[in-house]
């Protein structure tokens, strides 16, 4: 019986096989660098969007930071114009209030009591003066509660001061507080109305 000698073919086909197993795992390998590099260049990509997001974010974040001073200078501004013109409306309602209150102190301080000063403190009144006799001062303590415009009348202190013409010749030294009443509305020629009479 012949014998058939296969370990040439049998050799050939395995580094056949090898052949293709290698260039199939260099295609395999040159495939996921590919894929790799295509991904990394995804990430890159993204990653510089997502910078350039950041770059954009930083830069409306300094605009609006510079809009928010802006704003808040405004409204310091504002502030400081609301206060001078309440400031000035206050001063302006005052005006005649004073006048009224200045007249008002002339019509309640009665004969012989002479008034030196006036010291206004919001609507507190300070007055000092000289009166011939603490009977005086009593009757312009009850001349200012009859007021209409002035009230609580206090009486801080009194104190005799000779004139230096005679022992009889004594003048009563006092000082005087009292309120000035809240106005509550205009009249109709843009003077004070009439005050709140507060009475009892």
């Amino acid at each position: 019986m012949a014998h058939i000698n296969l370990l040439p073919w049998r050799e050939a086909l395995r580094k056949q096989r090898q052949q293709e197993f290698g260039i199939a795992a260099g295609i395999a390998a040159l495939f996921a660098g590919a894929i790799m590099l295509l991904v990394h260049m995804q990430v890159e990509a993204m990653i510089e969007q997502q910078n350039n997001r950041n770059r954009y974010l930083q830069q409306e974040i300094v605009v609006l930071d510079r809009q928010i001073q802006e704003i808040e200078r405004l409204e310091r501004i504002k502030q400081q114009l609301t206060a001078r013109m309440e400031i000035i409306q206050r001063l302006q309602e005052s005006r005649p209030l004073a006048v009224r209150m200045f007249d008002e102190i002339v019509r309640t301080v009665p004969e012989g009591v002479l008034l030196e000063s006036a010291t206004q403190t919001g609507n507190n009144v300070t007055v000092q003066g000289r009166a011939e006799s603490n009977t005086r001062v009593s009757a312009f303590m009850r001349n200012i509660e009859a007021s209409e415009w002035i009230d609580n009348p206090e009486l801080v202190v009194i104190s005799g001061d000779s004139r230096g013409r005679g022992a009889t010749d004594v003048l009563s030294r006092f000082t005087l507080r009292f309120t000035v009443k809240q106005v509550i509305a205009e009249g109709p020629s843009g003077g004070a109305a009439a005050p709140r009479t507060g009475r009892r």
